[in-house]
């Protein structure tokens, strides 16, 4: 006779090893390495998308101190006009020697005192920096216009104002 066990947890342990289905047959280490790959994967996708993210944050900072490092130049003219058909007339050279130079012309006539005497007529050419106005001042544009410019208005003050 033989015997099988003293107990029967062994004869059970073998009935539900037989009576298990197929995919239950996994070996424990099998789950164990399934597991800690879903795990690698999911370290691996975190570290992917925290450098991407990093790489994110790291471009717009940069982006932000480039935007900061450009401040603006503002070219202001106080004047009154002297001829008004002339005006007309020194508008478009001078609006085209200012392009060229890099700056962005805007001119007001309805100015309004909040205190104090407001100018007449008041112009203010935008630029990327100082030394762009400075070369404005000097350029030869400006220079060949000069007449036009003093039959058409007269300049009461000028300066160059540097935003941050």
């Amino acid at each position: 006779m033989l015997v099988i066990a003293r107990d029967y947890s062994r004869l059970l342990f073998v009935i539900a090893r037989l009576t298990r289905v197929k995919h239950d047959f996994i070996t424990p280490a099998a789950g164990v390495r399934r597991a800690s790959e879903r795990v690698i994967m999911k370290t691996r996708y975190t570290v992917a998308l925290s450098m991407i993210a990093g790489a994110a944050l790291g471009a717009a900072a940069i982006q932000s101190l480039h935007a900061q490092g450009k401040s603006k130049v503002y070219f202001i003219s106080e004047s009154e006009v002297v001829d008004r058909a002339a005006v007309a007339a020194w508008n478009t050279p001078v609006q085209q020697a200012i392009k060229a130079a890099g700056g962005n012309l805007v001119v007001g006539e309805k100015v309004v005192a909040v205190l104090g005497d407001p100018p007449k007529r008041l112009g203010v050419v935008v630029f990327d920096n100082a030394d762009k106005a400075q070369a404005w001042l000097k350029s030869p544009g400006r220079e060949a216009i000069a007449p036009q410019r003093n039959q058409a208005i007269k300049i009461v003050r000028q300066y160059i104002v540097q935003v941050n």
